[in-house]
Order: structure tokens, then sequence, then C-alpha cells
């Protein structure tokens, strides 16, 4: 990585949740830089439990490269028969989500512990 960009741009917290369900907790930015590595962690996660559930809340900046990651995670998830689930209280990336109109595409649930019904 380049030296101009600090290394705590984005941090992925993933946290267990029982044995079907993982919680990724997303701080920073997710822009074209860091896109790739919230990309891998989706499609690790995906691939380890039935539902996975991205938690924004934190994230300061969601640039169309982080947009086409989640758009992407979901799509794989339907394609596997996983559950993809959102929670975005960050008014930077409802932003992004609405003004692209992702926000009606993809599945929102109000908080983590909403998002986890049934799978825990």
């Amino acid at each position: 990585m380049d030296s101009a960009f600090p290394a705590d741009i984005v941090d992925l917290q993933v946290a267990e949740y029982g044995p079907d369900a993982r919680v990724i907790t997303v701080t920073g930015e997710v822009d074209t830089v860091t896109a790739p590595e919230l990309a891998a962690c989706l499609t690790a996660q995906l691939a380890a439990v039935q539902a996975v559930v991205v938690n924004l809340d934190g994230v300061r900046f969601l640039a169309s490269a982080g947009l086409t990651v989640l758009f992407e995670a979901n799509e794989h998830a339907t394609r596997e028969g996983r559950d993809l689930r959102l929670v975005c209280h960050s008014r930077t990336a409802n932003l992004a989500l609405e003004a692209t109109g992702l926000r009606k595409h993809l599945p929102f649930a109000d908080n983590v512990p909403d998002a986890l019904t049934n799978f825990v």
C-alpha cells in the first residue's frame, strides 16, 4: 500500500454469533483502495456461514467501489442461498446508498440484533 494512505483507513472486525452467523463491523472509509479488503472479507464469511450482517454504522465515506462490493456480495449471497443483511445509521453511507438507489435493493435491518433474528 502507498505510504500516503494511512494503514487504518478502514477497519473490519468479524464477530461470530453462533455457528451460523457472523457480523462484520466496518469503520472508516470504503473506497477503491479499501473495497477489495471488504470484498475478500465478505466472500470468506459468506462461504463459512449462513448469515452475514454488515454493520456500516462507523463508515465515514462510502465510494462507488464500496457500493459495488455490497451489491455484488448481495448477489453472491442470493446465488449461494446465504443471507446478507446490512445495518446502516451512518449519515454519509446512507446518502450514498440513497443517491444510487441501492438502499431499496439491498436487505437492511434496523439494528444488529434484528438482523440476527432467526440465526442465533
